[in-house]
């Protein structure tokens, strides 16, 4: 029986919290699910609101329509992906989605430019820039004082982890995953993964679906109250802290059969390293005597080897 994930049995943390309660509850919730959920994370919900129904409204639009939006050949990295591309690694099923990335602005001359194409932005919907500038905004910032708490809880320089995402190629992303099909086979809406970044900030996990696989093997139903950040580490993290902080395996399950006729949206975050940052275990986190689980990796090698691998190059 799948046990649920709820504000009394993970770690549900405040950003209004004291720094120090904050990093010891959010970084032992890591510790132990590599997911966290928060709440008072300064993401006005009025802006979060906006960007569902702008959101909502791209995908209404017809296929043909949503297709002027991607981008051949660019790693789904800005714009529009179509349904039944993304594939999570290993997997031979399609995840059953579609989404839309958007992504940092730089401007002219800026040393990651060749790392970060333009944005593009769908002129059939009013004010769909505008809205998801603000709110790539907001998480921004929420991610910034989430890794400051995890530096403290590391016990390293506060601003470390800030200043290694500052530019970074952090990626927003639209999700929608249509009501289900009478015979999906063996496709699931998110296949089990990892993400690739070091953390991602979820909005939208209130609706049933998402789950964790703990150490001991379980899923786990993952459901924030509303208005809550669903937080988990991603493989860029695991990897500089050399497991300590776990990049956990999640995936979002189909719906009960009374439920598949219902569309499922959310908007995840994450929050990546800039691209010339490199991954190398924290000496803190190798045990005396060990050497690191990985070798060091640029933030950008990483994440171009990571794509290739989920099919999104």
């Amino acid at each position: 029986m799948t046990k649920t994930i709820t504000s009394e049995s993970v770690a549900t943390v405040s950003l209004k919290d004291d720094p120090d309660t904050l990093a010891r509850d959010l970084g032992n919730s890591f510790v132990d699910y590599g997911f966290a959920i928060v709440r008072d994370h300064g993401i006005p919900q009025d802006l979060i609101d906006e960007a569902h129904e702008k959101a909502a409204a791209f995908f209404a639009l017809p296929e043909d329509v949503k297709k002027k939006y991607h981008i051949a050949g660019g790693g789904g990295a800005r714009g529009y992906t179509p349904f039944g591309i993304e594939t999570a690694k290993g997997a031979k099923a399609y995840d059953l989605k579609e989404f839309y990335h958007v992504g940092r602005d730089l401007p002219e001359g800026h040393r990651f430019r060749d790392h970060m194409a333009d944005n593009v932005w769908p002129e059939e919907i009013a004010s769909f820039e505008t809205t998801f500038k603000k709110l790539y905004a907001e998480f921004d910032k929420a991610g910034e004082r989430l890794l400051r708490a995890v530096a403290r809880f590391l016990d390293i320089e506060e601003d470390y982890l800030v200043d290694a995402i500052r530019d970074g190629n952090s990626v927003m992303r639209m999700l929608h995953y249509p009501p289900i099909p009478a015979q999906p086979g063996e496709h699931i809406r998110a296949g089990a993964h990892g993400d690739i970044n070091a953390i991602t900030l979820l909005l939208g996990a209130e609706e049933a679906g998402l789950q964790l696989l703990t150490k001991e093997g379980e899923w786990l139903d993952v459901k924030p109250k509303e208005g809550e950040l669903a937080i988990n580490i991603g493989d860029m993290l695991d990897r500089l802290t050399n497991g300590y902080l776990p990049s956990t395996q999640h995936r979002v399950i189909n719906p009960a059969p009374e439920r598949a006729s219902n569309a499922r949206y959310s908007m995840p975050f994450f929050l990546h390293f800039r691209s010339d940052f490199m991954i190398e275990a924290l000496p803190s986190c190798v045990p005396e005597g060990e050497e690191p689980k990985n070798p060091p990796i640029t933030a950008d090698d990483y994440l171009q080897q990571r794509l290739a691998e989920i099919k999104l190059k």
